[in-house]
């Protein structure tokens, strides 16, 4: 029987260790091998390979129709991202079966991922799943089927311009109880930047003012929003990541946050350019005021993927054009040294000569690139030191002159 002569049927990618999933970019080639061991001869059929990727949703929500009659509706959409299909043994032409010896036999293949690809994902009403499936036929038996699944993650750069702008905001409420006016809550919130990292920490500027006769409480989260849609339909699941509480605010007082830090788990990137799943991120921040509904400010965020530059916007074009010596920046002091004297920088008339610009022939051999910009300090002497008396004063056969003529 052949399946006493098929001791292992695998399939191997390159870059998993074990059965953890092998990551890989939009763009990326993907490689691997499938792995037939034999206990003895076989004749086998076809070998094929087919890998596949796509975003499913799938819901239902029950309605009723009258006060007897329930029905269920079914929601359900998929976008196709991968498909490549490959035949790694093929039988001869004259149709019969391909015989292989006893022993191991490997069976490599190679294939381009497209360059827009959604991040790999597993949510509660749909998900994004990318993997590689090999199928054995046999002759007079049964098809034998391996899978492999991997993970492919859309780089998301937070260095650009709109993910490096600085997000803010205002709100308030007016409390109230029972048709009674308590007073206003207000709160103003602003982050440094909209992209962030798994790993960093987002510091919270904030300023919240308690003009009510109740103490109120403070707190801020990090939401992820998914949102799934099919036929024209959305379902949104939303959960918090992270959240701190700041302190208690009393009745009339003010609380400012100089920069609370709130540092972001390892969550998943944003997904923004799929058509059914959406993965979506904010910065919520609240003041829960007793006896009424809670006051909310949110600011949006983007998880990404690569992090933040520490010399700016890794897009901007000056920097890839043109690499900077950042060496000289170790040799700075912490603490400044103190300005010279002015006698020790101008101490007699022949110091303004030696200030002067130098020669256009002593410069030949400095001036190598297109701009030349020469400071003039120090041109002119400073003027005398201020004295009550008149260093020139009038000479005395001049007659004043007469304020009334």
């Amino acid at each position: 029987m052949l399946f006493d002569r098929l001791k292992r049927f695998s399939l191997v990618l390159e870059g998993a260790e074990g059965d953890a999933a092998v990551a890989f970019s939009p763009g990326q080639a993907v490689s691997g091998r499938v792995v037939l061991e034999l206990a003895a001869a076989a004749r086998l059929g076809t070998l094929r390979l087919r890998a596949m990727g796509a975003a499913r949703v799938h819901w239902t929500e029950s309605r009723s129709a009258g006060s007897s009659t329930a029905y269920t509706q079914s929601y359900s959409d998929q976008v196709e991202f991968l498909s490549h299909r490959d035949t790694l043994l093929a039988p001869p032409d004259n149709g019969e079966a391909t015989v292989l010896q006893a022993g191991r036999h490997e069976f490599p293949f190679t294939f381009q991922l497209p360059e827009t690809l959604a991040t790999s994902f597993e949510g509660k009403y749909g998900s994004v799943r990318y993997w590689v499936k090999a199928k054995l036929h046999r002759p007079w038996s049964t098809v034998k089927k391996v899978k492999k699944e991997f993970t492919v993650i859309e780089p998301i750069d937070i260095n650009t311009p709109v993910l490096l702008a600085p997000q803010a905001g205002a709100k308030e409420k007016l409390a109230r109880a029972w048709y009674c006016n308590r007073g206003q809550v207000s709160v103003t919130a602003k982050i440094d930047r909209k992209g962030y990292t798994p790993g960093e920490v987002i510091p919270i500027f904030a300023e919240i003012d308690n003009c009510t006769n109740r103490v109120v409480v403070p707190k801020a989260a990090i939401i992820q929003t998914q949102t799934f849609v099919a036929r024209g339909a959305k379902k949104q699941k939303k959960s918090v990541v992270t959240s701190i509480v700041g302190d208690s605010i009393a009745a009339g007082k003010r609380e400012v946050w100089h920069g609370r830090a709130l540092k972001i788990p390892p969550v998943g990137p944003s997904i923004l350019q799929c058509r059914i799943i959406q993965v979506e991120y904010s910065l919520k921040v609240c003041v829960d005021i007793p006896g009424t509904s809670k006051l909310l400010l949110e600011l949006p965020l983007v998880i990404g993927t690569i992090p933040l530059h520490p010399f700016g916007s890794r897009t901007s074009s000056v920097s890839s054009q043109y690499s900077v010596n950042l060496d000289w920046l170790s040799t700075i002091p912490e603490q400044p040294e103190a300005p010279p004297e002015y006698s020790a920088v101008v101490s007699s008339p022949g110091a303004e000569q030696s200030l002067a610009p130098p020669c256009r022939s002593e410069l030949d051999g400095i001036l190598e690139g297109p701009f030349f910009a020469y400071i003039q300090e120090f041109r002119f002497r400073p003027p005398p030191l201020y004295s009550e008396v008149d260093p020139n004063p009038p000479a005395d056969n001049i007659r004043p002159r007469c304020m009334t003529c």
